[in-house]
C-alpha cells in the first residue's frame, strides 16, 4: 500500500482525503475503475502523497464505505475493503474489479471511465464500446440511415444461406432479411439495413456517410518508415470478404522475392499469405465499427508488414492472451460468424497461433501484437526480416 502511495496516481490508482461520506471524488473513481480494468482507491492521503489519515472511527468508516458501494450507484458494487493504522492516521482502501454486466456502472446518472490519471465521461465511441462489452447495444446491429432492403444484395444473401444449409426462399425477402437481422426498424418504424447487413451483404457498403471509411487502406514503402517513397497504394473496399480478397490480391501484386538456403532458391511473398489473411480477417471481424473516421491500415516496409485496426482489443482482452489463443471474445459476433461460415475464419481463437506457426516456419520470427487503449488501436507486426531484438508483447501485471 505504501508503495502504491509513493508511486502516486496512475491509470489504476486514485489517492484522496476523506472528510465526508458525501465526497464524490472517490465515488467517481470507483465508478470509473469498475467500467474499465479495475483499480485501487486509497483514502487518507493528500495530493502530494502525504498520509494525513481519515479522522473517524475505522470500523464505522468501513461500514459506511460498504453502504455507499451498495446504495450509491445504479447497481450494488462488490469491492474489497481494507484499512491500516499509519503513524499519521488511518488509511482506507477500496479495491475495485472491472464490472462485466449487465450494464455499465453509473454514478448519479453518469457513466465514467478511467484515463491515465483521471476520471472522465467516455467519448461516443468509448461509450458504444462499453455498451458492446456489457451486451446492451451492439454496433453491428445498429441501422444505417438512408438504407433499405434494396441495398442488400439478395443473390449474395441467398447463396450464403444455401451454404449454411438453410432454405428461406419461401419467405418474402424483406421478412427473411428482418428475421436474420440484416434489416431493422428505425425510430420511425421504417426498415433500414443494419451495419451487419450492409457490411456483409450490401451492394455498395461504403456509399453512406456512416460507412464511408469502413474499408482497408493499403500502402507499400520503399524503405523502413513512413517518410520513404510510396511504391504502391491500394484500397480494399466492398463487403468484408471482398475487403480481405482485395487486400490479399494487392499484397501478391508486390511480387515474390528470392531467398536462398544453401544452393536452394525459394520464391516467397513478402510474408506468408496465410498469416496475412489471418491478420486481415481478424481486423475486419473485430475492429471497432463505432469509430467511423478511421480505416484499417496495412503498411508494407522493407523489413516488416504492419496491420493497424481501429479500437482496442475487444472486451478487455490482453495481447499475450490473444497470441496464446485464449478464449475468443468477438466484438462483432454476427460479422465473425459470417466470416467463419465463408471459411475465412477457422476454429475460433486459433488465428494468432496459426499466424505464429506460419511466421516461425517462414523466418523464425513471431508476430508482435500491441494496443493503445487511449488512442484506441490494435497493431500486429509481421517481420519480413528478423529484427535484432523485439520487446515482449505483454508483461505480467504487477500485484496489487
Amino acid at each position: 500500500m505504501l508503495q502504491r502511495i509513493q508511486a502516486g496516481e496512475d491509470a489504476q490508482t486514485e489517492l484522496g482525503r476523506l472528510r465526508s461520506f458525501g465526497d464524490k471524488d472517490w465515488q467517481e473513481a470507483v465508478c470509473a475503475f469498475a467500467n474499465t480494468q479495475g483499480g485501487l482507491v486509497i483514502l487518507g492521503v493528500t495530493d502530494d502523497r502525504a498520509i494525513d489519515g481519515v479522522p473517524m472511527d475505522p470500523k464505522e468508516v468501513q461500514e459506511r464505505l460498504s453502504n455507499v458501494l451498495h446504495n450509491t450507484f445504479n447497481a450494488p458494487l462488490q469491492a474489497r475493503l481494507g484499512y491500516h493504522q499509519d503513524p499519521n492516521g488511518w488509511v482506507h482502501w477500496i479495491e475495485v474489479a472491472g464490472v462485466r454486466g449487465p450494464e455499465p456502472l453509473r454514478h448519479k446518472g453518469r457513466v465514467l471511465v478511467r484515463g491515465n490519471r483521471g476520471n472522465r465521461e467516455p467519448s461516443a465511441s468509448e461509450l458504444q464500446e462499453l455498451y458492446n462489452t456489457f451486451g446492451l447495444v451492439f454496433t453491428e446491429e445498429r441501422v444505417v440511415p438512408g438504407t433499405g432492403a434494396d441495398d442488400i444484395d439478395a443473390g449474395s444473401f441467398r447463396a450464403y444461406m444455401r451454404r449454411r444449409g438453410v432454405d428461406g426462399e419461401q419467405l418474402p425477402l424483406e421478412v427473411d432479411l428482418f428475421n436474420r437481422e440484416l434489416l431493422d426498424r428505425d425510430f420511425n418504424g421504417d426498415l433500414r439495413a443494419t451495419l451487419f447487413g450492409l457490411m456483409c451483404f450490401g451492394k455498395a457498403p461504403q456509399q453512406y456517410a456512416p460507412t464511408r471509411n469502413l474499408w482497408v487502406d493499403l500502402v507499400a514503402y520503399a524503405g523502413t518508415d513512413r517518410g520513404d517513397d510510396v511504391m504502391l497504394a491500394g484500397e480494399g473496399r466492398g463487403r468484408l470478404d471482398e475487403q480481405v480478397t482485395h487486400a490479399e490480391a494487392w499484397l501478391t501484386s508486390l511480387g515474390r522475392h528470392e531467398r536462398y538456403a544453401g544452393m536452394q532458391r525459394a520464391d516467397l511473398w513478402p510474408v506468408p499469405l496465410a498469416a496475412f489473411r489471418e491478420c486481415l480477417v481478424n481486423a475486419v471481424a473485430h475492429r471497432d465499427y463505432a469509430i467511423l473516421g478511421a480505416r484499417i491500415l496495412v503498411e508494407v516496409f522493407d523489413d516488416r508488414l504492419v496491420v493497424t485496426s481501429p479500437g482496442a482489443l475487444p472486451n478487455h482482452k490482453r495481447p499475450a492472451s490473444v497470441l496464446a489463443g485464449g478464449t475468443p471474445r468477438s466484438r462483432n459476433e454476427a460479422m465473425a460468424s459470417f466470416l467463419f461460415d465463408l471459411g475465412l475464419m477457422e476454429q475460433r481463437g486459433s488465428g494468432y497461433p496459426r499466424i505464429t506457426r506460419a511466421m516461425r516456419q517462414f523466418n523464425g520470427t513471431a508476430p508482435h501484437l500491441e494496443q493503445d487503449r487511449e488512442e484506441r488501436w490494435v497493431r500486429v507486426t509481421l517481420w519480413r526480416t528478423p529484427p535484432e531484438a523485439v520487446a515482449p508483447t505483454d508483461a505480467m501485471p504487477a500485484r496489487q
